[in-house]
């Protein structure tokens, strides 16, 4: 299966044990396969204004958000690739749009805040799929419509990806080991951070285009595993919120 830019999907999300981990994925034997990452740590550089105004609108739960990220499969140096991503979710639909730049292309180009015409054109001339453009563009009004964008938090993680044998468009990932770090913004220096969940939680998401398969749902109900709503980012910018009420006290693993 090979590497998908733009996404449509609802996103279920579900805490674990490790042993409704073994059940389920018991379950998706002879119907899912590991996608194109397969097992792979996720590094998310996620990027805010000073004040984090991204993240406390996304806490309010409203009709409609947005996150900007850097995102790539492991430790990256300046030459390797790695996905600029905008993600937005209107009325539960999850839409997520990237294109994939060199690091050291990535970083410039998001550090850049001086209109769209100028930020895209240096990026197009290294891209050759005409989608790149309309995704530019919207990354573009986003980093002209909020001011002094950069990097906030870093997240990394443990993940198992996979995909419907017969249906394409259901995907389910497993989230083991989250971290995260507000210092050493960089994709390139490690992973490393505060663990996001008490040991021996992992987060289960689905992600599917239309309702969840019955096999899946067989599984989920009569293991009493129940949706749950849960932001990584969300979950790290609370914890940054609690330790400043705490002295500022961080520990960092």
């Amino acid at each position: 299966m090979k590497e998908q830019m733009t996404f449509k999907r609802y996103e279920i999300k579900y805490m674990i044990s490790p042993q409704e981990l073994f059940l389920i994925k018991a379950a998706m034997s002879d119907r899912m396969t590991a996608d194109v990452h397969g097992k792979s740590t996720v590094c998310s550089l996620y990027f805010d204004t000073p004040d984090y105004l991204l993240a406390r609108r996304s806490m309010e739960h409203p009709l409609y958000k947005e996150k900007l990220r850097l995102r790539s499969y492991g430790t990256v140096s300046e030459d390797n690739t790695v996905f600029v991503e905008l993600k937005k979710k209107y009325d539960s639909v999850v839409y997520k749009r990237r294109i994939a730049l060199d690091y050291r292309t990535a970083m410039g180009y998001l550090k850049m805040h001086t209109g769209s015409s100028r930020t895209s054109k240096a990026i197009l001339t290294k891209t050759k799929e005409a989608s790149d453009r309309q995704i530019c563009q919207e990354i573009d009004y986003v980093l002209s419509t909020y001011h002094d964008l950069a990097p906030a938090i870093l997240l990394t993680y443990e993940r198992e990806a996979y995909y419907g044998r017969k249906d394409h468009d259901l995907r389910i990932t497993f989230d083991q080991n989250i971290l995260w770090r507000d210092h050493h913004l960089c994709l390139s220096n490690g992973i490393y951070g505060t663990p996001l969940l008490p040991e021996g939680r992992i987060l289960m998401e689905v992600k599917t285009a239309g309702a969840i398969p019955l096999w899946l749902v067989r599984v989920l109900s009569s293991n009493h595993i129940y949706k749950t709503s849960f932001s990584k980012y969300g979950a790290a910018y609370v914890t940054i919120c609690q330790n400043k009420q705490n002295g500022g006290h961080y520990h960092y693993a």
